[in-house]
């Protein structure tokens, strides 16, 4: 007895592994931007 794989658990995990690395790349960005600015301001300050 052989049981066909399903494709779609495939297609549902390669949407969400797209889906999350897009998220963890959008807050890295964020952060990274935010840390920056922090640092431009505390140079203006000088």
């Amino acid at each position: 007895m052989r049981e066909a794989l399903d494709a779609w658990t495939f297609v549902a995990a390669a949407y969400a592994v797209g889906i999350g690395a897009t998220l963890a790349m959008t807050l890295w960005s964020l952060l990274s931007m935010q840390r920056a600015e922090k640092r431009r301001d505390d140079a203006r300050k000088r």
